[in-house]
């Protein structure tokens, strides 16, 4: 299996077991080894009490990102700590797209960075994901 495929086959095996990013209406438009973009249209019940999406929303966004960028290598990982930055507000009926970029990697751990944006490619946000490695594969034949 090639990098590029086992990236593939592992986002498949974890899109199958994933019941929240599908139920927010969130795609997966990418993957790679260390990659992965995610996009979500801001529905009614993601806006808040200012009249603008949640935060918590693009933070879920974000992290689905980093969660599906941070698993392409066969080993199951999870977030060890993750930060974010708000820079702008997104509205009702925005598409958000969060990219996802591996910057390091060591051992069972990783940083990653998720940019997130609109339609227009307006930055809304930044996130910053450290990841740990489980000690567990998705397949065998990845080992």
């Amino acid at each position: 299996m090639t990098p590029q495929e086992l990236a593939e086959a592992c986002a498949a095996a974890m899109w199958r077991e994933d019941r929240t990013s599908p139920a927010l209406g969130m795609s997966l438009e990418h993957v790679a080894p260390g990659e992965a973009t995610l996009s979500m249209e801001i529905g009614p019940t993601m806006v808040n009490g200012h009249g603008i999406c949640h935060g918590g929303f693009i933070f879920t966004l974000a992290d689905s990102a980093f969660a599906f960028a941070s698993n392409t290598y066969g080993e199951r990982v999870v977030a060890a700590g993750a930060s974010i930055s708000f820079l702008r507000p997104a509205r009702l009926g925005m598409r958000l797209r969060a990219v996802a970029s591996e910057r390091a990697r060591a051992g069972r751990s990783g940083i990653y960075d998720i940019r997130v944006a609109d339609e227009a490619g307006k930055l809304i946000a930044e996130f910053r994901g450290q990841s740990r490695g489980l000690g567990t594969r998705f397949f065998e034949e990845a080992s």
